[in-house]
Protein backbone atom coordinates (compact mmCIF):
# COMPACT_ATOMS: atom_id res chain seq x y z
CA UNK A 1 0.00 0.00 0.00
CA UNK A 2 2.99 2.15 0.61
CA UNK A 3 5.75 0.45 -0.48
CA UNK A 4 7.02 -2.26 -3.19
CA UNK A 5 8.02 -5.48 -1.65
CA UNK A 6 10.94 -7.21 -3.60
CA UNK A 7 9.88 -9.92 -5.84
CA UNK A 8 8.90 -13.33 -4.44
CA UNK A 9 9.95 -16.45 -6.30
CA UNK A 10 7.06 -19.09 -6.76
CA UNK A 11 6.61 -22.48 -7.95
CA UNK A 12 4.26 -23.74 -10.48
CA UNK A 13 2.02 -25.27 -8.24
CA UNK A 14 1.93 -22.78 -5.50
CA UNK A 15 -1.13 -21.97 -3.65
CA UNK A 16 -2.61 -19.04 -2.86
CA UNK A 17 -2.25 -19.93 0.92
CA UNK A 18 1.68 -20.12 0.44
CA UNK A 19 2.35 -16.88 -1.37
CA UNK A 20 0.08 -14.71 1.32
CA UNK A 21 2.04 -16.49 4.37
CA UNK A 22 5.42 -15.50 2.99
CA UNK A 23 4.35 -12.17 2.41
CA UNK A 24 2.99 -12.07 5.43
CA UNK A 25 6.25 -12.86 7.31
CA UNK A 26 7.81 -10.57 5.02
CA UNK A 27 5.80 -7.35 6.51
CA UNK A 28 5.60 -9.20 9.82
CA UNK A 29 2.18 -9.23 10.00
CA UNK A 30 0.27 -11.67 12.74
CA UNK A 31 -3.48 -10.74 12.30
CA UNK A 32 -3.29 -12.14 8.71
CA UNK A 33 -7.06 -12.72 8.73
CA UNK A 34 -8.05 -8.92 8.10
CA UNK A 35 -6.07 -9.42 4.55
CA UNK A 36 -5.97 -10.49 1.38
CA UNK A 37 -4.23 -10.85 -1.69
CA UNK A 38 -6.29 -8.93 -4.90
CA UNK A 39 -5.38 -8.93 -8.42
CA UNK A 40 -6.96 -8.17 -11.81
CA UNK A 41 -8.28 -10.90 -13.94
CA UNK A 42 -8.29 -11.24 -17.65
CA UNK A 43 -11.15 -9.10 -17.97
CA UNK A 44 -10.38 -6.10 -15.57
CA UNK A 45 -12.17 -7.10 -12.71
CA UNK A 46 -10.75 -7.23 -9.03
CA UNK A 47 -10.57 -10.55 -7.71
CA UNK A 48 -9.27 -11.97 -4.11
CA UNK A 49 -6.47 -14.22 -4.67
CA UNK A 50 -8.39 -17.67 -3.62
CA UNK A 51 -6.48 -19.59 -0.64
CA UNK A 52 -6.64 -23.68 -1.05
CA UNK A 53 -5.80 -22.69 -4.77
CA UNK A 54 -3.03 -22.78 -7.15
CA UNK A 55 -2.11 -19.15 -8.55
CA UNK A 56 -1.86 -20.00 -12.02
CA UNK A 57 -5.04 -21.61 -11.95
CA UNK A 58 -7.21 -18.52 -11.31
CA UNK A 59 -6.63 -16.56 -14.06
CA UNK A 60 -4.18 -14.32 -12.66
CA UNK A 61 -2.69 -12.00 -15.73
CA UNK A 62 1.09 -12.21 -16.46
CA UNK A 63 2.93 -9.49 -16.63
CA UNK A 64 5.51 -8.52 -19.56
CA UNK A 65 8.00 -9.51 -17.88
CA UNK A 66 6.63 -12.91 -16.31
CA UNK A 67 5.33 -11.77 -13.09
CA UNK A 68 2.63 -11.80 -11.15
CA UNK A 69 1.15 -8.47 -9.78
CA UNK A 70 -1.14 -8.28 -6.35
CA UNK A 71 -1.95 -5.98 -3.79
CA UNK A 72 -1.74 -6.62 -0.18
CA UNK A 73 -4.76 -5.44 1.43
CA UNK A 74 -7.85 -5.18 3.82
CA UNK A 75 -10.25 -8.26 2.84
CA UNK A 76 -12.25 -8.38 6.23
CA UNK A 77 -13.08 -5.32 8.18
CA UNK A 78 -13.64 -5.77 12.01
CA UNK A 79 -16.57 -4.24 13.65
CA UNK A 80 -15.03 -1.98 16.30
CA UNK A 81 -11.79 -1.25 14.92
CA UNK A 82 -9.69 -0.12 18.41
CA UNK A 83 -11.69 -3.16 20.15
CA UNK A 84 -10.17 -5.53 17.72
CA UNK A 85 -6.80 -4.46 16.04
CA UNK A 86 -3.83 -5.42 18.05
CA UNK A 87 -0.75 -4.84 16.28
CA UNK A 88 0.55 -1.27 15.65
CA UNK A 89 1.37 -3.05 12.07
CA UNK A 90 -2.29 -3.66 11.40
CA UNK A 91 -3.23 -0.06 12.67
CA UNK A 92 -1.09 1.70 10.55
CA UNK A 93 -1.60 -0.73 6.97
CA UNK A 94 -5.94 -0.01 7.76
CA UNK A 95 -4.80 3.85 8.40
CA UNK A 96 -3.22 3.72 4.59
CA UNK A 97 -5.64 1.99 3.13
CA UNK A 98 -8.78 3.78 4.43
CA UNK A 99 -6.79 7.04 3.74
CA UNK A 100 -6.29 6.46 0.13
CA UNK A 101 -9.82 4.86 -0.61
CA UNK A 102 -10.71 8.02 0.49
CA UNK A 103 -8.81 10.28 -1.88
CA UNK A 104 -9.65 7.42 -4.80
CA UNK A 105 -13.28 8.29 -3.51
CA UNK A 106 -13.74 4.75 -3.45
CA UNK A 107 -15.06 5.06 0.08
CA UNK A 108 -17.30 8.23 0.16
CA UNK A 109 -16.55 11.26 2.81
CA UNK A 110 -18.77 14.34 3.95
CA UNK A 111 -16.62 17.48 3.25
CA UNK A 112 -16.57 18.15 7.09
CA UNK A 113 -15.32 14.96 8.02
CA UNK A 114 -13.05 14.79 4.98
CA UNK A 115 -11.24 18.12 6.79
CA UNK A 116 -11.09 16.80 10.29
CA UNK A 117 -9.55 13.42 8.88
CA UNK A 118 -6.99 14.82 6.97
CA UNK A 119 -5.84 17.27 9.92
CA UNK A 120 -5.43 13.58 11.66
CA UNK A 121 -3.70 12.80 8.91
CA UNK A 122 -1.16 15.59 8.95
CA UNK A 123 -1.03 15.23 12.88
CA UNK A 124 0.31 11.50 11.58
CA UNK A 125 2.89 12.23 9.11
CA UNK A 126 4.41 15.37 10.64
CA UNK A 127 3.64 15.88 14.24
CA UNK A 128 2.42 18.85 15.73
CA UNK A 129 1.29 22.19 13.98
CA UNK A 130 4.33 23.60 12.24
CA UNK A 131 3.80 26.90 9.83
CA UNK A 132 6.43 25.76 7.83
CA UNK A 133 4.94 22.53 6.36
CA UNK A 134 3.91 22.90 3.13
CA UNK A 135 0.69 20.77 3.12
CA UNK A 136 -0.52 19.07 -0.31
CA UNK A 137 -3.90 19.19 -0.56
CA UNK A 138 -3.87 16.13 -3.34
CA UNK A 139 -2.78 13.75 -0.93
CA UNK A 140 -4.90 15.37 1.77
CA UNK A 141 -8.48 15.93 0.59
CA UNK A 142 -11.18 14.62 -2.13
CA UNK A 143 -10.76 16.17 -5.66
CA UNK A 144 -14.76 16.22 -4.97
CA UNK A 145 -14.83 18.07 -2.10
CA UNK A 146 -12.35 20.34 -3.15
CA UNK A 147 -14.46 21.53 -6.78
CA UNK A 148 -17.65 21.41 -4.29
CA UNK A 149 -16.84 24.64 -2.62
CA UNK A 150 -16.14 27.92 -4.25
CA UNK A 151 -12.61 28.03 -1.96
CA UNK A 152 -9.25 28.37 -2.83
CA UNK A 153 -6.10 26.07 -2.04
CA UNK A 154 -4.61 28.61 0.43
CA UNK A 155 -8.33 28.09 1.97
CA UNK A 156 -8.79 24.84 2.29
CA UNK A 157 -5.14 24.63 3.84
CA UNK A 158 -6.20 27.36 6.34
CA UNK A 159 -9.06 25.68 7.63
CA UNK A 160 -6.88 21.76 7.69
CA UNK A 161 -4.06 23.98 9.56
CA UNK A 162 -6.74 25.44 12.27
CA UNK A 163 -7.47 21.39 12.66
CA UNK A 164 -4.40 20.53 13.08
CA UNK A 165 -3.65 23.02 15.25
CA UNK A 166 -6.01 21.44 18.02
CA UNK A 167 -4.50 17.93 17.70
CA UNK A 168 -1.12 19.20 19.25
CA UNK A 169 0.60 16.41 21.43
CA UNK A 170 -1.25 13.16 20.01
CA UNK A 171 1.81 10.91 18.79
CA UNK A 172 1.67 9.08 15.54
CA UNK A 173 -0.27 6.14 16.71
CA UNK A 174 -2.97 8.37 18.58
CA UNK A 175 -3.19 10.31 15.18
CA UNK A 176 -3.98 6.74 13.53
CA UNK A 177 -6.48 5.79 15.65
CA UNK A 178 -8.29 9.02 15.75
CA UNK A 179 -8.43 8.81 12.00
CA UNK A 180 -9.95 5.43 12.43
CA UNK A 181 -12.07 6.03 14.81
CA UNK A 182 -13.61 8.79 12.48
CA UNK A 183 -13.73 6.73 9.49
CA UNK A 184 -15.23 3.98 10.60
CA UNK A 185 -18.41 5.84 11.66
CA UNK A 186 -18.84 6.58 7.65
CA UNK A 187 -22.10 5.21 6.58
CA UNK A 188 -19.98 3.03 3.57
CA UNK A 189 -17.04 2.05 5.50
CA UNK A 190 -15.77 -1.86 5.10
CA UNK A 191 -18.24 -2.43 2.44
CA UNK A 192 -17.44 -4.15 -0.38
CA UNK A 193 -19.47 -3.72 -3.65
CA UNK A 194 -20.58 -5.89 -6.96
CA UNK A 195 -22.92 -5.46 -9.17
CA UNK A 196 -25.46 -8.23 -9.26
CA UNK A 197 -28.93 -9.12 -10.90
CA UNK A 198 -32.47 -9.77 -8.91
CA UNK A 199 -34.83 -12.23 -10.36
CA UNK A 200 -35.79 -9.57 -12.44
CA UNK A 201 -33.12 -8.61 -13.81
CA UNK A 202 -32.73 -5.19 -12.08
CA UNK A 203 -29.39 -3.63 -11.59
CA UNK A 204 -28.14 -3.89 -7.98
CA UNK A 205 -25.22 -3.76 -5.80
CA UNK A 206 -24.47 -6.12 -3.19
CA UNK A 207 -23.01 -5.04 0.00
CA UNK A 208 -20.65 -6.99 2.06
CA UNK A 209 -19.11 -5.64 5.19
CA UNK A 210 -18.61 -6.60 9.18
CA UNK A 211 -22.41 -6.48 10.06
CA UNK A 212 -24.33 -8.51 7.14
CA UNK A 213 -25.24 -8.29 3.75
CA UNK A 214 -27.27 -5.21 1.93
CA UNK A 215 -28.97 -4.87 -1.15
CA UNK A 216 -28.13 -1.00 -2.36
CA UNK A 217 -29.56 1.04 -5.78
CA UNK A 218 -26.56 1.30 -8.41
CA UNK A 219 -26.55 5.29 -7.57
CA UNK A 220 -27.63 4.91 -3.42
CA UNK A 221 -24.69 3.32 -1.83
CA UNK A 222 -25.39 5.25 1.65
CA UNK A 223 -28.98 3.69 2.41
CA UNK A 224 -29.28 0.11 1.47
CA UNK A 225 -33.19 -0.98 -0.39
CA UNK A 226 -32.57 -4.60 2.03
CA UNK A 227 -30.35 -5.19 4.87
CA UNK A 228 -29.52 -8.58 6.04
CA UNK A 229 -27.19 -8.63 9.27
CA UNK A 230 -25.25 -11.75 9.95
CA UNK A 231 -27.25 -13.06 12.91
CA UNK A 232 -30.14 -13.33 10.56
CA UNK A 233 -28.35 -15.02 7.91
CA UNK A 234 -28.99 -18.67 8.24
CA UNK A 235 -26.71 -19.66 5.16
CA UNK A 236 -25.47 -18.15 1.42
CA UNK A 237 -25.35 -20.85 -1.72
CA UNK A 238 -24.03 -20.49 -4.64
CA UNK A 239 -24.82 -22.67 -7.32
CA UNK A 240 -24.90 -22.24 -11.29
CA UNK A 241 -23.77 -19.20 -11.06
CA UNK A 242 -26.98 -18.40 -8.57
CA UNK A 243 -26.36 -16.93 -5.15
CA UNK A 244 -28.99 -17.78 -2.56
CA UNK A 245 -28.95 -16.30 1.02
CA UNK A 246 -31.21 -17.83 3.91
CA UNK A 247 -32.23 -15.95 6.52
CA UNK A 248 -34.01 -17.00 9.66
CA UNK A 249 -37.14 -16.33 9.08
CA UNK A 250 -36.94 -18.98 6.37
CA UNK A 251 -36.79 -16.35 3.66
CA UNK A 252 -34.67 -16.60 0.53
CA UNK A 253 -32.74 -13.76 -1.19
CA UNK A 254 -31.85 -15.24 -4.62
CA UNK A 255 -29.41 -12.83 -7.42
CA UNK A 256 -26.65 -13.31 -9.43
CA UNK A 257 -23.47 -11.41 -10.22
CA UNK A 258 -22.94 -9.57 -13.38
CA UNK A 259 -19.97 -10.91 -13.82
CA UNK A 260 -19.15 -14.61 -13.41
CA UNK A 261 -15.45 -14.38 -12.91
CA UNK A 262 -15.82 -12.81 -9.70
CA UNK A 263 -18.35 -15.50 -8.22
CA UNK A 264 -15.93 -16.96 -6.22
CA UNK A 265 -13.93 -13.82 -4.73
CA UNK A 266 -18.05 -13.10 -3.38
CA UNK A 267 -19.10 -16.32 -1.83
CA UNK A 268 -15.22 -16.51 -0.14
CA UNK A 269 -16.20 -12.71 1.12
CA UNK A 270 -19.20 -13.64 2.20
CA UNK A 271 -17.61 -17.24 3.87
CA UNK A 272 -14.97 -15.16 6.00
CA UNK A 273 -16.98 -12.42 7.10
CA UNK A 274 -19.19 -14.65 8.32
CA UNK A 275 -16.90 -16.21 9.97
CA UNK A 276 -15.27 -13.54 11.50
CA UNK A 277 -18.48 -12.46 13.17
CA UNK A 278 -18.86 -15.63 14.86
CA UNK A 279 -15.28 -15.42 16.13
CA UNK A 280 -15.48 -12.21 17.84
CA UNK A 281 -18.28 -13.79 19.59
CA UNK A 282 -16.25 -16.49 20.92
CA UNK A 283 -13.46 -16.58 23.11
CA UNK A 284 -10.26 -15.32 21.76
CA UNK A 285 -7.84 -18.11 21.06
CA UNK A 286 -4.61 -18.63 22.43
CA UNK A 287 -2.54 -17.02 19.64
CA UNK A 288 -5.00 -13.98 19.68
CA UNK A 289 -4.67 -13.93 23.94
CA UNK A 290 -0.48 -13.69 23.61
CA UNK A 291 -0.80 -11.24 20.72
CA UNK A 292 -2.75 -9.05 22.91
CA UNK A 293 -0.94 -9.50 26.23
CA UNK A 294 2.16 -8.54 23.96
CA UNK A 295 0.51 -5.61 22.32
CA UNK A 296 -0.98 -4.39 26.06
CA UNK A 297 2.42 -4.41 27.22
CA UNK A 298 3.97 -2.49 24.40
CA UNK A 299 1.32 0.09 24.67
CA UNK A 300 2.43 0.46 28.41
CA UNK A 301 5.80 0.87 27.43
CA UNK A 302 5.29 3.06 24.70
CA UNK A 303 3.09 4.48 27.18
CA UNK A 304 5.76 5.01 29.47
CA UNK A 305 7.61 6.32 26.77
CA UNK A 306 5.72 8.82 25.59
CA UNK A 307 5.07 10.07 29.08
CA UNK A 308 9.01 9.99 29.16
CA UNK A 309 9.23 12.03 26.58
CA UNK A 310 6.18 14.43 27.57
CA UNK A 311 8.24 15.14 31.02
CA UNK A 312 11.49 15.75 29.54
CA UNK A 313 9.81 17.79 26.68
CA UNK A 314 7.94 19.99 29.36
CA UNK A 315 10.76 20.14 31.18
CA UNK A 316 12.31 21.25 27.41
CA UNK A 317 9.86 23.71 27.24
CA UNK A 318 9.82 25.36 30.81
CA UNK A 319 13.78 24.89 30.73
CA UNK A 320 13.27 27.45 27.11
CA UNK A 321 10.86 29.37 28.43
CA UNK A 322 13.19 29.84 31.47
CA UNK A 323 15.94 30.43 29.47
CA UNK A 324 13.80 32.87 26.88
CA UNK A 325 12.80 34.60 30.51
CA UNK A 326 16.22 35.12 31.03
CA UNK A 327 17.33 35.89 28.15
CA UNK A 328 14.38 38.44 28.39
CA UNK A 329 15.69 39.80 31.38
CA UNK A 330 19.28 39.94 30.70
CA UNK A 331 18.55 42.13 27.82
CA UNK A 332 16.41 44.47 29.67
CA UNK A 333 19.20 44.15 32.43
CA UNK A 334 21.67 45.13 29.51
CA UNK A 335 19.47 47.75 28.33
CA UNK A 336 19.25 49.69 31.82
CA UNK A 337 23.32 48.94 31.89
CA UNK A 338 23.50 50.92 29.01
CA UNK A 339 20.90 53.28 30.32
CA UNK A 340 22.67 54.24 33.22
CA UNK A 341 26.52 53.94 31.57
CA UNK A 342 24.49 56.85 29.29
CA UNK A 343 23.16 58.44 32.56
CA UNK A 344 26.84 58.18 33.96
CA UNK A 345 28.68 59.51 31.43
CA UNK A 346 25.56 62.12 30.88
CA UNK A 347 26.21 63.14 34.75
CA UNK A 348 29.94 63.06 34.15
CA UNK A 349 29.57 65.11 31.44
CA UNK A 350 26.87 67.75 33.76
CA UNK A 351 29.19 67.20 36.40
CA UNK A 352 32.07 68.71 34.66
CA UNK A 353 29.84 71.36 33.12
CA UNK A 354 28.25 72.49 36.51
CA UNK A 355 32.05 72.51 38.06
CA UNK A 356 33.38 74.36 35.01
CA UNK A 357 30.25 76.78 35.50
CA UNK A 358 30.90 76.81 39.22
CA UNK A 359 33.98 77.72 39.07
CA UNK A 360 33.08 80.52 36.44
CA UNK A 361 30.37 81.68 38.86
CA UNK A 362 32.79 81.84 42.02
CA UNK A 363 35.21 83.39 39.64
CA UNK A 364 32.40 86.01 38.72
CA UNK A 365 31.27 86.33 42.04
CA UNK A 366 34.84 87.17 43.30
CA UNK A 367 34.99 89.51 40.84
CA UNK A 368 31.60 90.79 41.18
CA UNK A 369 32.21 91.29 44.89
CA UNK A 370 35.48 92.95 44.20
CA UNK A 371 33.04 94.97 42.05
CA UNK A 372 30.88 95.23 44.69
CA UNK A 373 33.25 96.23 47.10
CA UNK A 374 34.89 98.86 45.24
CA UNK A 375 31.18 99.99 44.67
CA UNK A 376 30.70 100.33 48.22
CA UNK A 377 33.98 102.29 49.02
CA UNK A 378 33.13 104.61 45.43
CA UNK A 379 29.76 105.42 47.66
CA UNK A 380 31.56 105.50 51.10
CA UNK A 381 33.76 108.57 49.33
CA UNK A 382 30.63 110.09 47.51
CA UNK A 383 29.00 109.95 50.74
CA UNK A 384 32.39 112.06 52.59
CA UNK A 385 32.84 114.25 49.58
CA UNK A 386 28.69 115.35 49.83
CA UNK A 387 28.79 115.57 53.66
CA UNK A 388 32.20 117.51 53.31
CA UNK A 389 30.79 119.90 50.85
CA UNK A 390 27.26 120.00 52.74
CA UNK A 391 29.73 121.68 55.34
CA UNK A 392 31.46 124.38 52.89
CA UNK A 393 28.22 125.17 51.66
CA UNK A 394 27.15 126.15 55.11
CA UNK A 395 30.56 127.57 55.68
CA UNK A 396 30.70 129.61 52.68
CA UNK A 397 26.87 130.62 53.79
CA UNK A 398 27.81 131.79 56.96
CA UNK A 399 30.97 133.55 55.58
CA UNK A 400 29.11 135.16 53.27
CA UNK A 401 26.47 136.45 55.73
CA UNK A 402 29.19 137.52 57.40
CA UNK A 403 30.22 139.69 54.56
CA UNK A 404 26.84 141.06 54.23
CA UNK A 405 26.97 142.51 57.60
CA UNK A 406 30.63 143.44 57.19
CA UNK A 407 29.58 145.18 54.01
CA UNK A 408 26.74 146.92 55.71
CA UNK A 409 28.93 147.79 58.51
CA UNK A 410 31.40 149.38 56.22
CA UNK A 411 29.31 152.37 55.21
CA UNK A 412 29.02 153.30 58.71
CA UNK A 413 32.81 152.55 60.19
CA UNK A 414 35.14 153.02 56.80
CA UNK A 415 37.15 156.13 58.37
CA UNK A 416 38.00 154.19 62.02
CA UNK A 417 38.90 150.98 59.30
CA UNK A 418 40.85 152.79 57.08
CA UNK A 419 42.92 153.73 59.81
CA UNK A 420 42.84 150.64 61.47
CA UNK A 421 44.30 148.68 58.31
CA UNK A 422 46.25 151.26 57.02
CA UNK A 423 49.53 149.24 57.44
CA UNK A 424 47.94 146.06 55.82
CA UNK A 425 46.95 147.43 52.53
CA UNK A 426 50.04 149.93 52.33
CA UNK A 427 50.96 148.39 49.47
CA UNK A 428 48.87 147.83 46.38
CA UNK A 429 46.92 144.48 46.15
CA UNK A 430 48.33 143.44 43.01
CA UNK A 431 51.88 144.04 43.78
CA UNK A 432 51.59 140.40 45.22
CA UNK A 433 51.11 136.77 43.69
CA UNK A 434 47.94 134.85 45.39
CA UNK A 435 51.02 132.32 47.81
CA UNK A 436 52.01 135.71 49.17
CA UNK A 437 48.78 137.31 50.12
CA UNK A 438 47.69 134.01 51.02
CA UNK A 439 51.13 133.39 53.04
CA UNK A 440 50.88 137.33 54.48
CA UNK A 441 47.18 136.30 55.41
CA UNK A 442 47.76 133.55 57.24
CA UNK A 443 50.85 135.33 59.10
CA UNK A 444 48.33 138.20 60.00
CA UNK A 445 45.95 135.43 61.77
CA UNK A 446 48.62 133.88 63.69
CA UNK A 447 49.75 138.09 64.92
CA UNK A 448 46.01 138.04 66.08
CA UNK A 449 46.15 134.97 67.53
CA UNK A 450 49.42 135.58 68.92
CA UNK A 451 48.09 138.67 70.78
CA UNK A 452 48.65 140.90 67.68
CA UNK A 453 52.73 140.78 67.59
CA UNK A 454 53.91 142.86 64.91
CA UNK A 455 56.87 140.90 64.76
CA UNK A 456 54.88 137.92 62.88
CA UNK A 457 53.77 139.89 59.89
CA UNK A 458 55.66 139.53 57.30
CA UNK A 459 55.67 142.55 54.49
CA UNK A 460 53.44 142.42 51.86
CA UNK A 461 54.86 141.81 48.37
CA UNK A 462 58.36 140.34 49.43
CA UNK A 463 58.48 137.98 46.86
CA UNK A 464 56.76 139.84 44.01
CA UNK A 465 58.90 140.35 41.02
CA UNK A 466 59.29 143.68 39.31
CA UNK A 467 57.61 144.13 36.92
CA UNK A 468 55.38 141.55 36.99
CA UNK A 469 51.27 141.65 36.33
CA UNK A 470 49.00 142.16 38.70
CA UNK A 471 47.88 138.37 39.40
CA UNK A 472 44.43 137.26 39.22
CA UNK A 473 43.25 136.28 42.57
CA UNK A 474 40.48 133.88 42.05
CA UNK A 475 37.33 134.07 43.45
CA UNK A 476 36.93 131.57 46.18
CA UNK A 477 40.65 132.91 47.67
CA UNK A 478 39.32 136.59 47.50
CA UNK A 479 36.14 135.49 49.26
CA UNK A 480 38.45 133.50 52.41
CA UNK A 481 40.32 137.36 52.74
CA UNK A 482 37.19 138.55 52.96
CA UNK A 483 35.84 136.15 55.29
CA UNK A 484 39.38 135.69 57.67
CA UNK A 485 40.46 139.39 57.57
CA UNK A 486 36.59 141.07 57.12
CA UNK A 487 37.64 143.44 59.95
CA UNK A 488 40.70 145.07 58.36
CA UNK A 489 39.75 145.36 54.85
CA UNK A 490 39.98 148.89 53.07
CA UNK A 491 36.48 149.86 52.58
CA UNK A 492 37.40 152.60 49.96
CA UNK A 493 39.03 150.39 47.52
CA UNK A 494 36.55 147.83 47.47
CA UNK A 495 33.08 148.92 45.94
CA UNK A 496 29.32 147.41 47.13
CA UNK A 497 29.36 146.44 43.24
CA UNK A 498 32.46 144.08 43.73
CA UNK A 499 30.88 142.25 46.80
CA UNK A 500 27.90 141.27 44.79
CA UNK A 501 29.65 140.28 41.71
CA UNK A 502 31.26 137.99 43.71
CA UNK A 503 28.73 136.68 46.06
CA UNK A 504 26.88 135.76 42.94
CA UNK A 505 29.56 134.03 41.27
CA UNK A 506 29.95 132.29 44.70
CA UNK A 507 26.40 130.87 44.60
CA UNK A 508 26.63 129.57 40.87
CA UNK A 509 29.49 127.81 41.80
CA UNK A 510 27.79 126.19 44.59
CA UNK A 511 24.69 125.32 42.95
CA UNK A 512 26.26 123.80 39.73
CA UNK A 513 28.63 121.73 42.27
CA UNK A 514 25.44 121.18 44.07
CA UNK A 515 24.19 119.83 41.21
CA UNK A 516 26.97 117.65 39.82
CA UNK A 517 26.98 115.79 42.99
CA UNK A 518 23.35 115.35 42.26
CA UNK A 519 23.69 113.80 39.38
CA UNK A 520 27.33 111.56 39.90
CA UNK A 521 24.82 110.41 43.03
CA UNK A 522 22.03 109.28 41.13
CA UNK A 523 23.75 107.70 38.30
CA UNK A 524 25.90 105.84 41.01
CA UNK A 525 22.67 104.70 42.92
CA UNK A 526 21.29 103.71 39.37
CA UNK A 527 24.33 101.71 38.51
CA UNK A 528 25.00 100.09 42.28
CA UNK A 529 21.01 99.03 41.82
CA UNK A 530 21.56 97.33 38.51
CA UNK A 531 24.41 95.53 39.57
CA UNK A 532 22.89 94.54 42.73
CA UNK A 533 19.98 92.78 40.57
CA UNK A 534 22.83 91.60 38.02
CA UNK A 535 24.32 89.14 40.85
CA UNK A 536 21.47 88.34 42.66
CA UNK A 537 20.91 85.59 39.84
CA UNK A 538 24.57 84.41 40.67
CA UNK A 539 23.93 84.35 44.40
CA UNK A 540 24.22 80.69 46.09
CA UNK A 541 22.12 80.60 49.02
CA UNK A 542 24.16 77.99 51.25
CA UNK A 543 26.65 80.31 50.95
CA UNK A 544 25.65 83.40 52.27
CA UNK A 545 27.02 84.39 55.84
CA UNK A 546 25.36 85.39 58.50
CA UNK A 547 26.70 89.07 57.52
CA UNK A 548 24.93 88.98 53.95
CA UNK A 549 21.50 87.76 55.55
CA UNK A 550 21.45 90.83 57.83
CA UNK A 551 22.30 93.27 55.25
CA UNK A 552 19.57 91.76 52.69
CA UNK A 553 17.41 91.79 55.36
CA UNK A 554 17.83 95.37 55.85
CA UNK A 555 17.53 96.40 52.70
CA UNK A 556 14.11 94.81 52.91
CA UNK A 557 13.02 96.76 55.76
CA UNK A 558 13.78 99.84 53.88
CA UNK A 559 16.58 100.11 56.68
CA UNK A 560 20.53 101.57 56.27
CA UNK A 561 23.45 102.82 58.03
CA UNK A 562 21.98 106.77 59.29
CA UNK A 563 18.49 105.01 60.46
CA UNK A 564 20.34 104.64 64.31
CA UNK A 565 21.46 108.93 63.65
CA UNK A 566 18.09 109.58 62.63
CA UNK A 567 16.73 108.07 64.96
CA UNK A 568 19.00 109.73 68.06
CA UNK A 569 18.58 113.19 65.99
CA UNK A 570 22.72 113.91 66.85
CA UNK A 571 24.45 116.92 65.62
CA UNK A 572 27.23 116.75 62.57
CA UNK A 573 25.04 113.63 61.11
CA UNK A 574 21.66 115.89 59.99
CA UNK A 575 23.35 117.31 57.31
CA UNK A 576 24.30 113.90 56.18
CA UNK A 577 21.08 112.13 56.51
CA UNK A 578 19.44 115.10 55.21
CA UNK A 579 21.53 114.92 51.92
CA UNK A 580 21.30 111.15 51.69
CA UNK A 581 17.30 111.01 52.17
CA UNK A 582 17.64 114.31 49.55
CA UNK A 583 19.53 111.76 47.03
Amino acid sequence: MDADLEAVPIEADCYGRDLFDVVCRIIGMREVWYFGLQHVNKKGFPCWLQMDKKILNQDVVRQSDGSYFFLYLVKYYPEVIEDELVQDITRHLFFLQIKQSILSEELYCQPEAAVLLASYAVQAMHGDHAPDIELELDKLLPKTVIHQYDMTADMWKERIRSWWANNSGLSVEEAEMEYLRVAQDLSVYGYHYYPIFNQKDTDLLLGISAQGVGIYELMNRVSPRAFFPWSDIRNIQFNNKLFTIKVTDKSKIKFRSQEASVNHSILDLCIGTHNLYLRRRQTDSLEIQQMKIQAQEQREKRAREVAKHQKEREQRIRLEHERDRLKSDNEIINGKLSDLENAMRSTKEANRFYAEKARISETEALELSKRANQAEAEAQRSKMSQIEAEEMKITLERKLRDAHRIIQETGQSTPNLARSHHDLFAAPLWNYTSQSLHQQLMLNRRSDLNGGSPDAVLPLGEDAAEGEAPPVIPGNQLGSMFELYSDRLNPGMYSSQFFNVELNGLRDQMQKSSDEYRQRNLDFRTRLADFRREIEALKIEDRQTENDKAHESNLQNGLDRYASQRKSGSGSSRSRVRIFDAL
